[in-house]
């Protein structure tokens, strides 16, 4: 074991690109996306404004608009043609039509449309304009509702009863502060951090199937597959469960983000998944044994975990077979731990399947040990 694990930590100190891809990349990820979300939520989202009939109701609309917090009109289109054609450039996330005739027919007891339109294939910025442009449709509706009841002769304070019988006094769970880094910070960079130790994982093997130096690994754990296997990826175990506490201790300690749990439960977590993530690219490896195609797999699974792990859409909800493949992904499972301990500190009993399932995934790479082993002992380069 001795003379596989010096190898090993000699390699990650001989070579520059262990270092970047270990302790460089994560920090620097962290901070920046830390301080890209640090008002916790994108405000000011661009967004345009078609009014069609420039009376006073409109621009009172207008005014409305630009007072949300949410949104920021920096286009005044004159017609649908040409919101739209901003909206496909990319200048705007979506805009907010008023109709010809709007005040005339508010006045006449009519129903006018007032119509908004968000670009949701840019979900955030997407979904802010939608809120946005829902909240004032819904709030000039009520103001035109009322507005015809005194007119009707009802009292102010008998419309605005009618409008709205009761009040709401809401109390968000775990995140009283509506704060999407909260969410999206506890996703995204541990995703990273398991893109990159899937990355560092196959690079380390099939580097030595390329430079024809697997034997040489091989022997000095004297043939044995698994001391070579724990020599070489151990320290980087230790280097990037380092770097996980660190990363987790700017969001729990620097910026306070809840944690109602030890914080034992989610430093184990972190643990856990930079080994299920190991163990998810040893799996690759084994049957891709090629550094090329296995890092192509590797990336192309690390990227889509962004998409399908339930970071921003609900497994629930999802088709069949990408629900399923939501299931395979060890940051899945990392993230609902963090869901069930850290936000809502639930007693550990109930994650105890979360973290059953990360423990699995080590034990899943022995199956294809002698393939990987054959290999390593007659490395066959293909470029």
């Amino acid at each position: 074991m001795l003379p596989s694990l010096r190898r090993g930590i000699a390699t990650l100190a001989t070579r520059r690109i262990y270092i970047v891809m270990m302790i460089v990349v994560p920090m620097v990820f962290t901070f920046f996306f830390t301080d890209l979300m640090h008002r916790g939520l994108p405000q000011k989202v661009p967004v345009g404004i078609v009014d069609m009939d420039r009376s006073a109701l409109s621009r009172r609309v207008v005014r409305q608009l630009n007072a949300e917090q949410l949104i920021d009109i920096t286009t005044d289109a004159d017609s649908y043609a040409d919101a739209i054609a901003r909206v496909r450039r990319g200048s705007i996330y979506g805009f907010f039509y008023i109709p010809a005739d709007f005040q005339r027919r508010t006045l006449a007891g009519e129903k006018p449309t007032l119509t908004f339109y968000s670009n949701m294939s840019v979900f955030v910025p997407g979904s802010l304009s939608y809120k946005g442009f829902k909240t004032i449709a819904v709030t000039t509706a009520g103001q035109v509702v009322a507005t015809t009841l005194q007119s009707a002769g009802l009292d102010p304070g008998s419309a605005e009863a009618l409008l709205q019988p009761f009040g709401q006094d809401i109390h968000p769970i775990g995140n009283p502060w509506l704060n999407y880094s909260i969410y999206l910070s506890q996703s995204f960079i541990p995703a990273m951090m398991a893109l990159l130790v899937m990355l560092v994982t196959a690079f380390s093997i099939t580097v030595e199937i390329k430079q024809n130096t697997s034997p040489e690994w091989l022997a000095t754990a004297r043939g044995n597959i698994i001391v070579a296997l724990t020599g070489k990826l151990l320290p980087q175990t230790i280097i990037f469960s380092i770097v996980g506490i660190a990363a987790q201790s700017v969001l729990f300690g620097y910026l306070h983000f809840p944690l109602h749990c030890h914080p034992a439960r989610i430093i184990l977590a972190m643990i856990l998944l930079v080994i299920a993530s190991q163990a998810f690219a040893l799996i690759v490896v084994e049957w891709l044994p090629n550094m090329r195609l296995s890092m192509s797999v590797l990336s192309l699974i690390g990227i889509l975990t962004f998409s399908v792990a339930g970071f921003s859409f609900p497994v629930e909800k999802m088709y069949g077979a990408i629900g399923i493949f939501a299931h395979i992904l060890p940051v899945r499972y990392y993230f609902l731990i963090y869901i069930d301990q850290a936000l809502n500190g639930i007693p550990l009993y109930y994650s105890r399947l979360y973290y059953a399932a990360l423990c699995v995934f080590p034990v899943l790479p022995l199956l294809g040990l002698p393939r990987l082993r054959r290999r390593l002992a007659r490395p066959v380069y293909v470029p």
